[in-house]
């Protein structure tokens, strides 16, 4: 858990190591209910900000603010940890949006290897699917909030309005407006996780093999990849489109190069990916988006900055 501040001692605590307003016993309460809570705390902020370090920040946040509660007075302990967790992940999100617009080259969510049990939940492994998250950047803030609150927790408009100063009203017209955004954008056909595997495993041969032939047989003709390197590690520096400019650009991309690629099924974001490593060192994320047994998204993210979730596993929840 990581809920200590830097140099030690309880987080929230004054220089002297006491807490300022509360006992030992108070504080020792306050950690217990907000670890309770955390994995779900974690899993909002990270739905909204699509950054498990900037969740991280937002948790730390969010613990100083709890600590500092009077406990005794809080009704709905869950609600009340939600709410300030909503609120400073969309004060984040605000930031993040003028940061990302300087951004070098494609921006994809910070990949999460995540147990195989969030796979088999099927509203948890959409709800954090990197094709989702990528989805959800086109969301205002505000919108972002209200639909991952409202569509993967399934949490009241009330309890919505509360937590991002709207009226309940103004709640149902935002989420009647980003669910229709989503929707517009979404498969057309839901897609078990055999299915995807399947295709991944076609993809990994072809790859493996450079095979150019076998990349065209399992990319749909309108397949769209996006590469992340962050300036950092080279990339595209924009979408491709058309399965034969992307297979071509693979292909071209694994022949420059005499390093040995090795590659290996994993499960990231809720979801059947495949991890790359070149001359045994991690390089890369790649998940998939698939329709009709054909990948139609693909999204690659290189960006070592973004890859320190895929070595231990990050429990999720929506409870």
């Amino acid at each position: 858990m990581n809920v200590k501040r830097e140099g030690g001692g309880q987080p929230g605590a004054g220089r002297d190591g006491e807490h300022p307003a509360r006992g030992d016993h108070a504080t020792d309460r306050s950690t217990e209910v907000f670890v309770a809570h955390r994995n779900l705390l974690f899993t909002v902020a990270y739905e909204m900000l699509g950054s498990a370090a900037d969740a991280e920040d937002v948790l730390q946040e969010t613990w100083l603010r709890w600590v500092e509660a009077d406990a005794g007075r809080v009704r709905d302990q869950r609600a009340y940890l939600v709410r300030i967790t909503t609120r400073l992940s969309l004060n984040r999100l605000r930031t993040l949006k003028r940061r990302r617009e300087a951004y070098v080259g494609s921006w994809l969510p910070e990949p999460l290897l995540t147990a195989p049990d969030v796979a088999e939940d099927i509203e948890l492994a959409e709800s954090v699917s990197m094709a989702l998250m990528l989805v959800l950047e086109t969301l205002t803030p505000t919108e972002r909030a209200v639909f991952v609150l409202r569509e993967a927790f399934g949490i009241g408009y009330d309890e919505i309005a509360a937590a991002v100063g709207k009226t309940p009203a103004a709640i149902h017209q935002i989420a009647h407006r980003a669910r229709r955004h989503v929707e517009a954008r979404q498969p057309r056909h839901v897609v078990t996780q055999s299915q995807t595997r399947a295709a991944l495993a076609a993809f990994q041969r072809a790859l493996e093999t450079r095979d150019l032939q076998g990349l065209l047989d399992v990319l749909a003709p309108e397949v769209v990849a996006i590469s992340d390197g962050g300036g950092i590690k080279q990339a595209a520096p924009r979408p491709i489109t058309g399965a034969d400019k992307v297979a071509r650009f693979i292909v071209g991309g694994l022949t420059k190069t005499d390093a040995t690629l090795t590659v290996g099924p994993a499960v990231v974001n809720g979801s059947p990916a495949l991890v790359l490593r070149v001359n045994g060192e991690l390089d890369g994320v790649i998940a998939v988006r698939v329709e009709d047994a054909r990948i139609t998204g693909l999204y690659h993210v290189r960006n070592p900055e973004k890859l320190t979730r895929v070595e231990s596993e990050t429990p999720l929840t929506l409870r």
